[in-house]
């Protein structure tokens, strides 16, 4: 058995439903603008994804209802948990191999200032070949929509990438645009060398989250998750 299937079985064995790996050449600078140069250093990412439960996303329009704003903040809080530890197994196994990895958390801010992690999980599962980022600035997958959690695993194992990219298939739909309740977003489709503030005023975004919580209340949003067309056409598929 090849490399790359050994990961993916043992991924599999350990919940993940997404298992892919990209080359991170063309997105270098960027990543090291980001995250510095030692993440620079790592030629592949493995994407790790897990779909968030149906049911729960479904019910996202009733989420000032505690009941569903809490279940809501479990399912993604055991999901990225889940990544975490998948993460962990997979990068102790390729470790064991004598390569260099660094598995990365799954949701983990390291810049108050730019509102980012020290890398992006949806840049690795782009380049990878699992979607394409939507306007929500969510990577969309055709099975699943956004409704999936990602983690990422930089590595310099001597991997197979995928080099197919998938264009985006939003065309003029605006559905996560126009639901957003605070108008966070632009509708400006993705373009690789513009910034995020073209599409997304993630501070716009993180101000309304914040007031969601205030006193006993938990803070839960999610909409342009729910309303996503290609999360509600497959919903389905998600179990």
């Amino acid at each position: 058995m090849d490399l790359n299937k050994e990961i993916q079985s043992l991924a599999k064995a350990n919940g993940v439903f997404y298992c892919g790996v990209a080359d991170l050449s063309r997105a270098k600078e960027f990543i090291m603008q980001q995250g510095g140069s030692e993440l620079g250093s790592y030629p592949y990412s493995i994407s790790l994804g897990i779909p968030l439960f149906k049911d729960i996303v479904d019910r996202l329009p009733d989420r000032s209802q505690h009941s569903v704003a809490l279940n809501y903040h479990h399912c993604y809080e055991i999901t990225n948990h889940r990544l975490d530890i998948a993460a962990s197994i997979v990068a102790s196994y390729l470790q064991d191999k004598g390569y260099r990895v660094l598995p990365l958390p799954a949701s983990k801010r390291i810049d108050d200032e730019r509102l980012c992690a020290s890398f992006s999980h949806k840049l690795g599962a782009r380049l990878a070949g699992f979607g394409w980022i939507g306007k929500s600035c969510l990577l969309i997958t055709p099975d699943h929509g956004p409704r999936v959690r990602w983690v990422s695993i930089l590595t310099d194992a001597p991997l197979e990438t995928s080099h197919t990219i998938m264009d985006s298939k939003c065309g003029n739909c605006n559905a996560c645009v126009d639901i957003c309740p605070v108008q966070a977003f632009t509708g400006h489709g993705f373009k690789e060398e513009e910034p995020r503030e073209i599409r997304y005023d993630a501070r716009k975004c993180e101000r309304y989250i914040n007031s969601l919580g205030e006193g006993e209340k938990i803070k839960v949003c999610g909409m342009c998750l729910y309303v996503c067309p290609y999360g509600q056409k497959n919903r389905h598929l998600q179990n």
